[in-house]
């Protein structure tokens, strides 16, 4: 089945039996692999080692009680879980799904300033107004008057800094990310279905070795959530439904549909943002400011490295979703387990695992001669990393970038399909 597309092809018609019933073996089976798996299990790594930080910072600004904050860590998670999982399933596209890190950053500074059941309003709110602009396909309209060499410029410049964080571990743990870099690239000389885990267990392996590796599981436990009746006002409304909103719309969603498009893949942007716009307004009361389409954890799901074979790839989305579903059953608990790796493992393992995908972000961007300036200016923008009005990098990449293809061309080209994918003539043989 080619991306995104619903028709079987007749290799998977072939697989079917003379009655139309499927083959005793169910397609996801069919589909396993290890190195789909390895990618979702690095990605939901990558998410607790980082993003999450900022989700406990706000948990502590809010003053919020364990009870609470654990409750909220399931939600997100949950919720996170559900949704790679489910669209994944249906779509048989990697869809990774992840809690909004600009928002939360956002209430960082704001939730202090409100009743707790205030701020549970809002984010019910936020998740209302974020499917409702989903499942209407304005989203979609948007996104698809992009320039294709735009979007995958974008990719690139979100991931510029992880391929270049490889390289600046090397400065303060240098046999830890030393060994990951060396590890991964014997592994793409010789394995490369497995450079990724083999990458994982020379890091592993290097940091048990020089006392780097401080993980431990105390006290396992599963998360009691916490209800909380939400509670409406327009100081809150005003503060963080629509300032939460946006940054999630402009901030993650919009670079994780560019995300899937350059990697070749036709998102139901209806189905995707709706979806995830649902699933925040219903978790909204237990904790969960926003769930949506991730980027950087995408990328890592999305690439090569998960499989060859992009119709197989969905498998990273499914695993991804599982372990969130695991580690938000026992909350902070597992969270602790991954705050104790070396930040230098994590950022040199996402830095290697993310290389194939900003490989194709920087060929797209540079595929056809008259969108490349427009395309080193989305890249610089997006790799500055700058924020403007409380939005991140690559919405503004998207923004710069489309402002200097209308100067340079004169108007917008209607984006076409995704560019052929290269493991197709493979996959015809």
């Amino acid at each position: 089945m080619t991306a995104g597309s619903s028709v079987p092809t007749a290799e998977e018609r072939a697989e079917q039996s003379p009655s139309g019933t499927s083959s005793p073996r169910p397609r996801l089976v069919r589909d396993l692999s290890l190195s789909a798996v390895l990618a979702g299990v690095v990605a939901v790594v990558v998410s607790y080692s980082g993003p999450l930080v900022i989700v406990l910072s706000a948990a502590r600004a809010g003053h919020l009680d364990a009870g609470r904050t654990g409750s909220w860590i399931w939600a997100i998670s949950i919720g996170s879980g559900l949704t790679c999982i489910a669209l994944s399933l249906r779509t048989r596209m990697p869809v990774i799904t992840a809690w909004s890190t600009p928002g939360a950053a956002l209430l960082v500074t704001s939730i202090g300033s409100y009743a707790y059941d205030e701020v549970i309003g809002a984010f019910v709110v936020s998740g209302v107004v974020i499917a409702l602009i989903g499942v209407t396909g304005v989203f979609g309209r948007l996104m698809r008057l992009v320039p294709g060499a735009v979007v995958s410029a974008m990719l690139a410049g979100i991931l510029f800094s992880f391929g270049a964080d490889v390289f600046t571990s090397l400065e303060h743990t240098p046999v830890i990310a030393g060994s990951v870099l060396l590890a991964y690239l014997l592994g793409k000389r010789w394995l490369p279905r497995y450079a990724v885990l083999l990458a994982l267990a020379a890091g592993v392996a290097c940091s048990a070795a020089s006392a780097e590796l401080h993980v431990r599981l105390d006290h396992v436990g599963l998360v009691q959530p916490v209800f909380t009746s939400p509670a409406f006002s327009v100081a809150s409304l005003v503060g963080i439904a629509v300032p939460l909103a946006l940054a999630t719309l402009a901030s993650q969603n919009a670079p994780g549909v560019g995300v899937l498009s350059a990697s070749g893949y036709r998102p139901d942007d209806r189905l995707l943002v709706g979806s995830t716009g649902l699933v925040s307004a219903v978790l909204a009361p237990f904790g969960s400011h926003a769930v949506n389409l991730a980027a950087i954890t995408a990328a890592i799901c999305t690439g090569p490295e998960a499989h060859r074979d992009p119709r197989r790839r969905y498998v990273a989305g499914v695993a991804c979703g599982v372990v969130y579903l695991v580690v938000g059953s026992f909350g902070s608990t597992l969270v602790a387990f991954f705050a104790g790796l070396p930040k230098e493992l994590v950022a040199a393992l996402a830095g290697v695992a993310l290389l194939g995908a900003l490989s194709g972000g920087l060929t797209g961007a540079v595929r056809e001669e008259r969108d490349r300036e427009a395309a080193l200016i989305t890249f610089l923008a997006t790799a500055s990393g700058v924020t403007l009005f409380g939005i991140g990098s690559a919405f503004w990449g998207l923004v710069f970038g489309v402002a200097a293809h209308l100067a340079l061309n004169g108007r917008l080209r209607r984006a076409g399909p995704p560019p052929a994918d290269p493991a197709e003539p493979a996959r015809r043989r």
